[in-house]
């Protein structure tokens, strides 16, 4: 690769200090209302999608009456914040995802999700908006999950679903 002469960087250091100074060099806001209304939304209903998934939605995902939500309400005691970490049982470091599908395998008996569908991405949405901002800290669970203050329940609005153990009410 050839090195850029010093004419060439002197004109391209020239160019760039005329449109600075002339004003017509100007970064845009990275989203306008409009498009962060839109992406606002499109969360919301992605994590609406993760909170009925979480509680029982989905029957292939389990075989037993078991839905995430009867061992972690409100995504409780799951910890996305720290993942990927090292879980013993596996003895390596496991992602979120994993984790997600190792529960759903064997406490509950079902059929693993598709790692890259649009179900694990909604599992994943209600998990982390509800611990967005807790602190990372490997080690005991009960250091890692400190009371969550959510508005009515789980921290997004909603209707209840009706669907297995529902903590929307």
């Amino acid at each position: 690769m050839k090195t850029p002469t010093k004419a060439v960087t002197a004109f391209v250091v020239a160019a760039t200090g005329l449109l600075l100074a002339s004003g017509s060099l100007q970064a845009r806001q990275p989203f306008t209302e409009a498009e962060l209304a839109k992406q606002k939304a499109e969360l919301l209903k992605m994590t609406e999608q993760g909170y009925n998934l979480w509680h029982g939605s989905l029957p292939t995902m389990q075989a037993n009456g078991l839905a995430c939500g009867n061992c972690h309400p409100d995504a409780s005691a799951s910890n996305p914040q720290t993942f990927p970490k090292f879980i013993p049982s596996f003895n390596r470091v496991v992602t979120f995802r994993e984790m997600i599908n190792w529960c759903i395998e064997n406490p509950q008996g079902g059929k693993p999700l598709n790692v890259n569908g649009p179900e694990m991405t909604a599992m994943e949405a209600y998990a982390f908006n509800l611990h967005r901002g807790i602190p990372i800290e490997p080690g005991l669970a009960t250091r890692q999950t400190p009371s969550i203050v959510v508005s009515h329940g789980k921290g997004f609005p909603s209707k209840p679903s009706g669907i297995g153990q529902d903590t929307k009410e």
